[in-house]
Protein backbone atom coordinates (compact mmCIF):
# COMPACT_ATOMS: atom_id res chain seq x y z
CA UNK A 1 0.00 0.00 0.00
CA UNK A 2 1.40 3.14 -1.07
CA UNK A 3 -0.37 5.75 0.85
CA UNK A 4 1.59 9.14 1.87
CA UNK A 5 2.08 9.05 5.67
CA UNK A 6 0.76 12.71 5.59
CA UNK A 7 -2.44 11.67 3.93
CA UNK A 8 -3.20 9.22 6.83
CA UNK A 9 -2.43 11.62 9.02
CA UNK A 10 -5.16 14.03 8.13
CA UNK A 11 -7.34 10.42 8.10
CA UNK A 12 -6.99 9.38 11.31
CA UNK A 13 -6.71 12.98 12.74
CA UNK A 14 -10.46 12.96 11.23
CA UNK A 15 -11.57 10.19 12.99
CA UNK A 16 -10.31 11.77 16.31
CA UNK A 17 -11.29 15.05 15.50
CA UNK A 18 -15.14 13.87 15.11
CA UNK A 19 -15.00 16.12 11.97
CA UNK A 20 -13.41 17.40 8.72
CA UNK A 21 -13.56 20.80 10.17
CA UNK A 22 -12.28 20.04 13.70
CA UNK A 23 -9.72 18.17 12.39
CA UNK A 24 -8.68 20.71 9.69
CA UNK A 25 -8.41 23.77 12.77
CA UNK A 26 -5.83 21.24 14.55
CA UNK A 27 -3.60 21.02 11.63
CA UNK A 28 -4.08 24.31 10.76
CA UNK A 29 -5.58 23.93 7.09
CA UNK A 30 -8.84 24.47 5.31
CA UNK A 31 -11.07 21.74 5.34
CA UNK A 32 -11.10 21.06 1.64
CA UNK A 33 -7.76 19.96 1.58
CA UNK A 34 -8.78 17.76 4.66
CA UNK A 35 -11.52 16.05 2.60
CA UNK A 36 -9.07 16.03 -0.66
CA UNK A 37 -6.66 14.31 1.02
CA UNK A 38 -9.33 11.97 2.29
CA UNK A 39 -10.74 11.40 -1.12
CA UNK A 40 -7.38 10.22 -2.29
CA UNK A 41 -6.98 7.52 -0.23
CA UNK A 42 -10.64 6.37 -0.54
CA UNK A 43 -9.48 6.02 -4.77
CA UNK A 44 -6.51 4.11 -3.60
CA UNK A 45 -8.61 1.63 -2.19
CA UNK A 46 -11.46 1.41 -4.02
CA UNK A 47 -13.50 1.76 -0.78
CA UNK A 48 -15.43 4.51 1.16
CA UNK A 49 -13.39 5.82 5.07
CA UNK A 50 -15.92 7.75 6.53
CA UNK A 51 -19.69 7.68 7.07
CA UNK A 52 -22.08 10.46 9.32
CA UNK A 53 -23.29 9.97 12.42
CA UNK A 54 -25.24 11.78 15.28
CA UNK A 55 -21.48 12.19 17.27
CA UNK A 56 -20.26 13.59 13.84
CA UNK A 57 -17.81 11.22 11.65
CA UNK A 58 -17.05 7.53 11.98
CA UNK A 59 -15.06 5.33 10.34
CA UNK A 60 -16.51 2.44 7.63
CA UNK A 61 -15.43 -1.01 8.33
CA UNK A 62 -12.63 -0.81 5.80
CA UNK A 63 -11.98 2.75 8.40
CA UNK A 64 -11.38 0.87 10.86
CA UNK A 65 -8.91 -1.43 9.36
CA UNK A 66 -6.97 1.69 8.37
CA UNK A 67 -7.09 3.29 11.41
CA UNK A 68 -5.63 0.27 13.28
CA UNK A 69 -3.22 0.08 10.64
CA UNK A 70 -2.20 3.64 11.17
CA UNK A 71 -2.09 3.53 15.18
CA UNK A 72 0.31 0.26 14.94
CA UNK A 73 2.40 2.43 12.61
CA UNK A 74 2.47 5.22 14.60
CA UNK A 75 3.27 2.99 17.72
CA UNK A 76 6.24 1.16 15.34
CA UNK A 77 7.45 4.98 14.45
CA UNK A 78 7.77 5.79 17.95
CA UNK A 79 9.28 2.32 19.03
CA UNK A 80 11.93 3.41 16.37
CA UNK A 81 12.29 7.02 17.22
CA UNK A 82 12.68 5.84 21.06
CA UNK A 83 15.24 2.66 20.09
CA UNK A 84 17.11 5.46 17.80
CA UNK A 85 17.65 7.82 20.45
CA UNK A 86 18.47 5.34 23.37
CA UNK A 87 21.21 3.91 20.22
CA UNK A 88 22.52 7.87 20.17
CA UNK A 89 23.15 8.04 23.26
CA UNK A 90 24.78 4.91 23.47
CA UNK A 91 22.53 3.25 26.28
CA UNK A 92 21.93 0.34 23.78
CA UNK A 93 24.07 -1.22 20.82
CA UNK A 94 26.32 -4.20 20.25
CA UNK A 95 29.98 -4.50 19.61
CA UNK A 96 32.60 -7.34 19.10
CA UNK A 97 36.09 -7.12 20.13
CA UNK A 98 38.56 -9.88 18.78
CA UNK A 99 42.07 -9.62 20.62
CA UNK A 100 45.15 -11.42 21.28
CA UNK A 101 44.95 -13.61 24.86
CA UNK A 102 47.92 -11.27 26.25
CA UNK A 103 45.40 -8.30 25.86
CA UNK A 104 42.80 -9.41 28.54
CA UNK A 105 43.68 -9.28 31.80
CA UNK A 106 44.58 -5.63 31.43
CA UNK A 107 41.81 -4.71 29.20
CA UNK A 108 38.95 -6.15 31.15
CA UNK A 109 40.67 -4.40 34.37
CA UNK A 110 41.09 -0.88 32.76
CA UNK A 111 39.23 0.25 29.54
CA UNK A 112 36.64 -2.56 29.17
CA UNK A 113 35.58 -2.08 33.02
CA UNK A 114 35.63 1.66 32.39
CA UNK A 115 33.67 1.53 28.94
CA UNK A 116 31.14 -0.86 30.70
CA UNK A 117 30.52 1.39 33.95
CA UNK A 118 29.21 4.53 31.38
CA UNK A 119 27.66 2.70 28.51
CA UNK A 120 25.48 -0.07 30.83
CA UNK A 121 23.08 -0.79 27.75
CA UNK A 122 26.11 -1.49 24.87
CA UNK A 123 26.68 -5.43 25.03
CA UNK A 124 30.46 -6.71 24.54
CA UNK A 125 31.74 -9.53 22.70
CA UNK A 126 35.16 -10.48 23.23
CA UNK A 127 37.02 -12.98 21.74
CA UNK A 128 40.56 -14.04 21.99
CA UNK A 129 42.38 -15.50 19.31
CA UNK A 130 46.00 -15.65 17.30
CA UNK A 131 47.05 -13.28 14.99
CA UNK A 132 45.77 -14.56 12.19
CA UNK A 133 42.12 -14.71 13.73
CA UNK A 134 42.26 -11.33 14.67
CA UNK A 135 43.12 -9.89 11.16
CA UNK A 136 40.30 -13.00 9.61
CA UNK A 137 37.71 -11.36 11.86
CA UNK A 138 37.94 -7.93 11.51
CA UNK A 139 38.36 -7.92 7.62
CA UNK A 140 35.12 -10.60 7.74
CA UNK A 141 33.72 -8.24 9.63
CA UNK A 142 33.02 -10.55 12.37
CA UNK A 143 34.88 -8.10 14.92
CA UNK A 144 34.28 -4.44 15.19
CA UNK A 145 37.74 -3.71 16.19
CA UNK A 146 40.68 -6.21 17.15
CA UNK A 147 43.97 -6.01 19.19
CA UNK A 148 46.64 -7.79 17.89
CA UNK A 149 50.63 -8.03 18.84
CA UNK A 150 53.38 -7.30 15.98
CA UNK A 151 52.65 -5.56 13.11
CA UNK A 152 51.40 -7.75 9.86
CA UNK A 153 50.75 -5.55 6.82
CA UNK A 154 47.41 -6.15 5.20
CA UNK A 155 45.27 -3.65 3.05
CA UNK A 156 41.94 -3.83 4.80
CA UNK A 157 43.61 -2.82 7.53
CA UNK A 158 42.98 0.62 9.33
CA UNK A 159 45.84 1.02 12.09
CA UNK A 160 44.28 3.31 14.66
CA UNK A 161 46.57 3.35 17.62
CA UNK A 162 50.20 1.52 18.04
CA UNK A 163 52.04 1.44 21.38
CA UNK A 164 55.48 0.04 21.69
CA UNK A 165 55.96 -3.22 23.47
CA UNK A 166 59.18 -5.19 23.60
CA UNK A 167 58.98 -8.82 23.67
CA UNK A 168 60.75 -9.92 27.00
CA UNK A 169 61.86 -12.91 28.66
CA UNK A 170 59.61 -14.12 31.54
CA UNK A 171 60.91 -16.35 34.54
CA UNK A 172 60.86 -17.29 37.42
CA UNK A 173 62.76 -15.29 39.98
CA UNK A 174 64.62 -18.63 40.73
CA UNK A 175 66.22 -19.28 36.98
CA UNK A 176 69.41 -18.78 36.55
CA UNK A 177 69.07 -16.17 34.15
CA UNK A 178 66.90 -14.18 36.62
CA UNK A 179 70.20 -13.09 38.22
CA UNK A 180 71.11 -11.08 34.60
CA UNK A 181 70.57 -7.26 35.29
CA UNK A 182 71.44 -6.54 31.49
CA UNK A 183 69.97 -7.59 28.12
CA UNK A 184 70.23 -10.99 27.74
CA UNK A 185 71.77 -11.84 24.36
CA UNK A 186 69.63 -14.43 21.86
CA UNK A 187 72.54 -16.32 21.89
CA UNK A 188 72.55 -17.22 25.79
CA UNK A 189 68.70 -17.51 25.67
CA UNK A 190 69.11 -20.51 23.03
CA UNK A 191 70.97 -21.98 25.26
CA UNK A 192 67.79 -22.46 27.74
CA UNK A 193 64.49 -24.22 27.51
CA UNK A 194 61.35 -22.33 26.71
CA UNK A 195 57.63 -22.50 26.26
CA UNK A 196 56.70 -20.73 23.38
CA UNK A 197 53.43 -20.29 21.51
CA UNK A 198 52.41 -22.65 18.52
CA UNK A 199 53.57 -21.12 15.17
CA UNK A 200 51.73 -19.08 13.51
CA UNK A 201 50.96 -16.98 16.45
CA UNK A 202 52.02 -13.36 16.25
CA UNK A 203 54.41 -13.56 19.26
CA UNK A 204 55.97 -16.90 17.61
CA UNK A 205 56.55 -15.14 14.16
CA UNK A 206 58.41 -12.79 16.05
CA UNK A 207 60.35 -14.92 17.98
CA UNK A 208 61.15 -17.16 14.71
CA UNK A 209 62.03 -13.70 13.46
CA UNK A 210 64.77 -13.14 15.56
CA UNK A 211 66.55 -16.13 16.08
CA UNK A 212 66.18 -17.03 12.32
CA UNK A 213 67.99 -13.34 11.47
CA UNK A 214 70.40 -14.06 13.96
CA UNK A 215 71.68 -17.37 12.67
CA UNK A 216 70.35 -19.13 15.97
CA UNK A 217 68.07 -22.04 16.51
CA UNK A 218 65.44 -21.93 20.32
CA UNK A 219 65.81 -25.08 22.75
CA UNK A 220 61.95 -25.46 22.79
CA UNK A 221 60.46 -27.83 24.87
CA UNK A 222 57.07 -26.82 25.17
CA UNK A 223 54.70 -25.16 22.47
CA UNK A 224 51.13 -24.33 23.15
CA UNK A 225 48.19 -21.85 22.15
CA UNK A 226 47.72 -21.07 25.91
CA UNK A 227 48.87 -17.89 27.78
CA UNK A 228 48.06 -19.63 30.91
CA UNK A 229 49.71 -22.80 30.27
CA UNK A 230 52.87 -20.20 29.35
CA UNK A 231 52.73 -18.64 32.41
CA UNK A 232 53.20 -21.70 34.70
CA UNK A 233 55.99 -22.68 32.96
CA UNK A 234 57.42 -20.41 33.48
CA UNK A 235 57.23 -20.20 36.96
CA UNK A 236 58.87 -23.35 36.94
CA UNK A 237 63.00 -23.02 36.65
CA UNK A 238 62.77 -25.08 34.02
CA UNK A 239 61.56 -22.95 31.55
CA UNK A 240 61.14 -19.45 30.12
CA UNK A 241 59.22 -17.96 27.82
CA UNK A 242 59.21 -14.90 25.51
CA UNK A 243 56.03 -12.17 26.00
CA UNK A 244 55.55 -8.81 26.14
CA UNK A 245 55.05 -7.58 29.51
CA UNK A 246 51.88 -6.53 29.38
CA UNK A 247 50.28 -10.15 29.18
CA UNK A 248 51.93 -11.22 32.40
CA UNK A 249 51.58 -7.82 34.73
CA UNK A 250 49.85 -9.62 37.66
CA UNK A 251 52.68 -12.12 37.77
CA UNK A 252 55.33 -9.34 37.68
CA UNK A 253 53.24 -6.88 40.46
CA UNK A 254 53.22 -10.02 42.83
CA UNK A 255 56.68 -11.36 41.97
CA UNK A 256 55.26 -14.36 40.89
CA UNK A 257 57.54 -13.81 37.63
CA UNK A 258 60.31 -11.17 36.51
CA UNK A 259 60.97 -9.39 32.90
CA UNK A 260 64.63 -9.59 31.53
CA UNK A 261 65.35 -7.27 28.46
CA UNK A 262 66.43 -9.05 25.37
CA UNK A 263 69.66 -7.26 23.32
CA UNK A 264 67.81 -8.08 19.98
CA UNK A 265 66.43 -4.69 18.06
CA UNK A 266 63.60 -6.55 16.07
CA UNK A 267 62.19 -7.45 19.96
CA UNK A 268 62.92 -3.97 21.20
CA UNK A 269 60.70 -2.65 18.22
CA UNK A 270 57.71 -4.69 18.46
CA UNK A 271 54.11 -2.96 18.75
CA UNK A 272 50.85 -3.82 20.14
CA UNK A 273 48.10 -2.59 17.41
CA UNK A 274 44.10 -1.27 17.24
CA UNK A 275 43.10 -2.47 14.37
CA UNK A 276 39.67 -1.97 12.35
CA UNK A 277 38.74 -3.00 8.50
CA UNK A 278 39.51 -0.24 6.25
CA UNK A 279 36.18 1.20 5.01
CA UNK A 280 33.76 0.01 8.06
CA UNK A 281 31.25 2.65 9.16
CA UNK A 282 31.96 2.29 12.81
CA UNK A 283 29.25 3.07 15.13
CA UNK A 284 28.49 5.39 17.78
CA UNK A 285 29.31 3.16 20.57
CA UNK A 286 32.75 1.90 18.43
CA UNK A 287 34.39 4.98 18.22
CA UNK A 288 33.85 5.74 22.00
CA UNK A 289 34.83 2.51 22.78
CA UNK A 290 38.48 2.84 20.43
CA UNK A 291 39.01 6.08 22.21
CA UNK A 292 38.86 4.37 25.51
CA UNK A 293 41.04 1.77 23.95
CA UNK A 294 43.66 4.40 22.42
CA UNK A 295 44.00 6.46 25.92
CA UNK A 296 44.57 2.56 27.63
CA UNK A 297 47.19 1.70 24.86
CA UNK A 298 49.09 5.01 25.55
CA UNK A 299 48.99 4.46 29.51
CA UNK A 300 51.03 1.17 28.26
CA UNK A 301 53.92 2.83 27.43
CA UNK A 302 53.32 5.50 30.12
CA UNK A 303 53.45 3.01 32.69
CA UNK A 304 56.55 1.18 31.26
CA UNK A 305 58.18 4.46 30.93
CA UNK A 306 57.89 4.88 35.00
CA UNK A 307 59.43 1.32 35.20
CA UNK A 308 55.94 -0.29 35.66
Amino acid sequence: MDIPHQRLVYFQVTIEAGSVRQAAARLDIAPSAVSRQISLIEEALGAPLLERSRQGVVPTPVGEMLLDYCRKRSALDDTFSEALDAYQRLETGHLSLTVGEGFVGDLLDTPLRTFTERYRGVRLDVNTGSTSDIIEAVVEDEAHIGLMYHERLHPQLRFWHSSCQPLVALMSPSHPLAAVEDGLSLAVLSEHPMALWRTGHGVRQLVDEGFREAGLGQHVTMQTNSLSVLLHAARSELTLTLLPAFAAARELQDGALVARAVDCERFRQAHAHIITRVGRRMPKAGLQLLRHLEHWMRAFNSRRGNGQ
